[in-house]
């Protein structure tokens, strides 16, 4: 169940929410590389100084319950190669989270308390910035050099923010029928979106990548 994107030079990387692996894939959307990871109920990814930077939505929902397991919401600073936990910290607002993305040297989360994203120092995990956002469900996160895309899982919507004063300066709207969107990432000059919604008889349109063209 796709939950997390990130872009790289090597491919496309994917979380997925069950297994909590993370997948290469190549251009195609073929895997190249699975590399298992300690997350429970994986929702969001990022990459950035060397390291993969997971949201762990925890409790797990989808796999049976590990050794590893902390039942914590937290973000897992993890090793590239053996997707093995380097770091742990807990989310800045204490809740779930979502999406994360790295800019610069900073890291953008996702948060509930209140609906929004924060911009972190990575090092330290200091609060540097709060955008409240009007929307519910902020999930997937992607930075395109102007401002930063978050969907709204809930309403099928995509909104790009300003990240110095959080007005709205555009959106996607998906149709009723459509898919509901979850990580977003910019790759090779598109905006794509996975939908990790469980299969039938949930979600019956099942889990599906999408590639946004405008």
């Amino acid at each position: 169940m796709p939950n997390g994107l990130q872009a790289s030079p090597e491919g496309l990387w994917v979380i997925d929410q069950a297994t909590e692996e993370i997948h290469l894939l190549d251009s195609d959307l073929r895997p190249i590389r699975t590399i298992p990871t300690p997350a429970e109920n994986a929702s969001g990814l990022t990459i950035g100084d060397g390291y993969f930077w997971i949201g762990s939505n925890a409790p797990a929902q989808a796999r049976y319950p590990r050794r590893t397991d902390t039942g914590a919401p937290a973000i897992l600073k993890c090793d590239m190669r053996t997707g093995c936990v380097v770091a742990r910290y807990p989310t800045p607002d204490g809740g779930g989270i979502h999406g994360l993305e790295w800019v610069e040297g900073l890291l953008w989360i996702t948060c509930f308390r209140p609906k929004g994203m924060k911009l972190v120092d990575p090092r330290t995990f200091k609060v540097l910035r709060n955008i409240d956002v009007p929307y519910d469900r902020p999930h997937g996160l992607a930075w395109d050099g102007e401002g930063m895309w978050m969907s709204h899982t809930g309403l099928k919507l995509i909104v790009k923010y300003n990240v110095e004063t959080g007005e709205e300066m555009d959106r996607i709207q998906y149709p009723a029928d459509g898919p509901a969107p979850h990580g977003l990432t910019i790759w090779n000059g598109d905006l794509w979106s996975c939908d990790a919604n469980w299969p039938s008889p949930v979600h019956p349109q099942g889990p599906s990548f999408s590639r946004i063209v405008r």
